[in-house]
């Protein structure tokens, strides 16, 4: 099969970066085109230029559609309101579509939804295998271990992430709850301050911890009585997600229009 071609969204951005140095890595993909925000300052810098390469030819433009027309799909780890308009270029056109990007609403879920209909849409709070691992894991533990055991999930990212918790304290959290049989919705805690009173049976807990320049760690911590178990992860390089979306894009390229998670990559839904 020939290689894949991918439009790279948010090029200019850290993980955009990382993005474009595993495509030249890799000899089952190609570069079909960078795309950053029309008003950024990056664009007609050079893709390879950016992410430490050396120049590749392949210039950051502003026209996703210019680019999705000539590419096979596009990954996307930006911002939801780029991500809700490249979903639906990528529906007009029938391209794959990989997006790491969180911080999405309930409405932003519900337009990525109907996208799914015609474009074959691969959606993670996480694009590691390991945290889908983890994810599984978390799932069955908690299916396993009764409401005795209090489930709390801690996370830690850099001092410039702007959502909290992350998405993939999030994808924790509802694997969790799906293990239980809950809503997450429901039974979400993610703000103590001041008097709280004792701690909800059910809940499943959030803390977020933010500062220097931690890639990611998150912690599902199942607390019983006398005992504690912890499943962690640590994350020391962006390019583990990067690996991962590059996974999930291969995958795609073989699936119907529809709406996929990690999971349904790895194979991990009945774990």
């Amino acid at each position: 099969m020939a290689e894949m071609r991918l439009v790279i969204a948010g090029a200019g951005g850290r993980m955009g970066r990382t993005l474009v140095k595993a495509i030249a890595d890799s000899k089952e993909f190609t570069l079909a085109g960078a795309l950053e925000d029309a008003r950024s300052p990056l664009i007609g810098w050079d893709a390879g230029q950016l992410a430490g390469l050396g120049e590749n030819g392949v210039k950051l433009a502003g026209d996703a559609q210019a680019l999705l027309d000539k590419a096979d799909g596009i990954i996307d780890f930006t911002a939801p309101a780029a991500t809700l308009a490249f979903a639906a270029q990528a529906a007009k056109a029938g391209k794959v579509h990989i997006i790491g990007t969180t911080g999405l609403s309930a409405d932003d879920e519900a337009a990525i939804r109907e996208a799914a209909k015609k474009a074959v849409i691969v959606k993670s709070g996480n694009m590691s295998l390991g945290v889908n691992l983890l994810a599984a894991l978390t799932r069955r533990v908690a299916k396993t271990l009764d409401a005795a055991f209090d489930i709390e999930i801690l996370e830690m990212h850099h001092n410039q992430k702007v959502d909290a918790p992350s998405g993939t304290a999030l994808l924790l959290g509802q694997a969790a709850a799906e293990g239980r049989g809950i809503n997450l919705a429901k039974n979400k805690d993610v703000v103590r301050d001041g008097h709280t009173g004792a701690r909800k049976p059910g809940d499943i807990g959030f803390a977020t911890l933010r500062g220097g320049s931690v890639v990611g760690e998150h912690s599902v911590i199942f607390a019983g009585q006398a005992e504690r178990i912890e499943l962690v992860h640590r994350a020391e390089d962006r390019m583990i997600f990067a690996r991962g979306a590059l996974h999930a894009a291969a995958w795609a390229r073989q699936q119907k229009p529809g709406l996929y998670s990690m999971m349904d990559v790895l194979g991990l839904t009945d774990f």
